[in-house]
């Protein structure tokens, strides 16, 4: 660099004086708007240039500097002046760049340990003229050194999804484990909006986005549910199985706005999200939740019911119970006897006996035919209309005009097998238990979607809305006594096995009352 600024000044002085003071001006302005502070040094070890953020490290102004021989007993104590000197200088004769950590002295007599990159400068003919040497503080270097290891280990290593997104919301760099959550490749996602990628969700990512960029990062990362576009199909041959569908996703995320450090005025130049998958976690915490709400439920209607003296006031108490936070509609059939009153002589030939509850194949059952049912509550009130007290049950004993439910439906199954069953619009046991209309609903149009799923809860004497059922049977002492429906209408997901475990053991309790009011009626 020295011989270069000689070029210049050679050139200005054989005759193109015009613009010679201009180069001069221009490269005094160039080192001075170096961030790096900058000397040289010529082939005699004589400094030449100096600049300003030289000054500003060691305190010593650019004339003060500039023609001093060696940097011994001003910037290097006399003890290392050699060996410091030596290496220097010793870079006009090494290729490349040479790195050293040097002690420098600064002018209020303090020591800096600075880091420095020295090159040699050759002339015209290749002969060494000087050598010119960058130097910085060695904690700022070692910052900035950290910051690009950082950098580089998050977008390469790390285990949290990491993706910088630009201002119009667009993937601009993605590491190896947000590639990996989103089930695309890198390259795959540069560029493309977000919606493009995710299904669900994708309006809260974007809305938190736009905060971040507007306002600044939240101060807690938060939790967003995303459905990924590149596996609805799994998703769909899970929903088919059964599966709890498995594609939606819980990320915990955090957000930060990023700004370019050499604009005079904060510019964003995008958002860094870090994210992690915690849907395994929250999902057991949903569920834990879960269990402990209903428990609690069951311990409340339990004592609610201990202090009612009619039994069926505690049954019809326990399904009150049922509905909160778990279905819109709840349903109890009583089993109607052969000889239309089950007041029998003796009490326990009033029921069917647990052979004759799962359809046993002997000629007796085959002739008597599927089981009927009775209609005793209904709650909330208005879901149903509600059975009149002579001819829907006297003291838990049905008796009047049975419900006119089909062969297969889903309350006749659960007498038949002594446990629960499922129902959904579309859905494989709806299929099984109504073949014909499964296959009809099947082929509608999307436009004609409203009359299906009315016919389909008209079709099964439910509530007009429902879309779930969950039919749980009735036992007590060995014998069945009759069915709970449960139901659900479009603002809930459908039941799930675990949904079936909590409305038999709602169906244990209510079919414990209705035995009770029975041996009372008995009596």
């Amino acid at each position: 660099m020295s011989a270069q600024f000689k070029t210049h000044a050679a050139s200005s002085s054989d005759g193109d004086d015009k613009h010679g003071p201009d180069d001069e001006l221009l490269l005094a302005a160039l080192l001075d708007g170096m961030d790096a502070a900058l000397c040289a040094f010529d082939a005699d070890g004589v400094v030449t240039h100096w600049n300003r953020e030289a000054e500003r490290i060691l305190g010593w102004t650019h004339q003060e500097a500039v023609g001093r021989k060696g940097l011994a007993g001003w910037a290097v104590r006399e003890a290392d002046a050699e060996q410091v000197e030596a290496r220097l200088l010793g870079a006009m004769h090494a290729p490349g760049r040479q790195v050293h950590e040097f002690a420098l002295l600064k002018k209020d007599g303090g020591r800096v340990l600075v880091r420095t990159q020295s090159s040699g400068v050759s002339g015209a003919d290749g002969r060494p003229t000087g050598v010119y040497c960058a130097f910085s503080e060695v904690h700022a270097q070692i910052d900035l050194e950290r910051s690009i290891a950082l950098s580089e280990g998050l977008f390469e290593e790390a285990t949290w999804g990491v993706v910088l997104v630009d201002a119009d919301l667009r993937p601009a760099v993605v590491n190896v484990s947000a590639a990996s959550a989103f089930r695309v490749s890198r390259t795959t996602m540069l560029g493309r909006p977000l919606g493009e990628l995710i299904d669900h969700g994708v309006e809260e990512l974007e809305g938190a986005l736009q905060h971040v960029l507007a306002e600044g990062p939240p101060t807690t990362p938060s939790d967003i549910w995303v459905t990924l576009r590149s596996a609805r199909g799994s998703d769909r041959e899970q929903d088919q199985e059964g599966g709890s569908g498995g594609t939606r996703r819980c990320w915990r995320s955090g957000f930060l706005r990023l700004s370019s450090p050499l604009a005079e005025e904060p510019a964003p130049l995008g958002v860094a999200w870090l994210f992690q998958d915690v849907t395994e976690s929250k999902r057991l915490e949903q569920e834990a939740a879960r269990l402990r709400f209903r428990d609690n439920q069951l311990h409340r209607a339990a004592r609610a019911a201990s202090e009612c003296e009619d039994p069926m006031e505690a049954a019809t108490i326990h399904l009150d119970f049922a509905l909160a936070g778990f279905a819109d509609h709840a349903l109890l059939d009583l089993v109607l006897h052969s000889d239309g009153a089950g007041d029998g002589e003796d009490g326990e030939h009033g029921q069917p006996d647990g052979d004759a509850a799962r359809g046993a194949a002997g000629d007796d059952s085959a002739e008597a035919g599927p089981p009927r049912l009775v209609r005793v509550a209904a709650t909330p009130a208005s879901a149903s209309p509600a059975p009149d007290p002579v001819s829907g049950h006297q003291q838990g004993l049905p008796c009047g005009i049975p419900v006119s439910y089909a062969e297969n439906h889903p309350a006749l199954q659960a007498l038949k097998r002594c446990g629960s069953v499922r129902a959904s619009v579309g859905g494989a046991a709806t299929a099984r238990a109504f073949p014909g209309r499964a296959a009809k609903d099947g082929g509608q149009g999307a436009g004609e979607g409203g009359s299906v799923l009315e016919g389909w809860a008209a079709a099964r004497k439910w509530p007009e809305g429902t879309l779930h059922g969950l039919c749980a049977v009735l036992r007590s002492r060995g014998r069945t006594l009759g069915v709970v429906t449960l139901l659900r209408g479009s603002s809930r997901r459908s039941f799930d096995r675990a949904d079936a475990a909590y409305a038999e053991d709602i169906a244990v309790r209510i079919a414990a009352a209705v035995d009770l009011a029975q041996l009372a009626r008995r009596r």
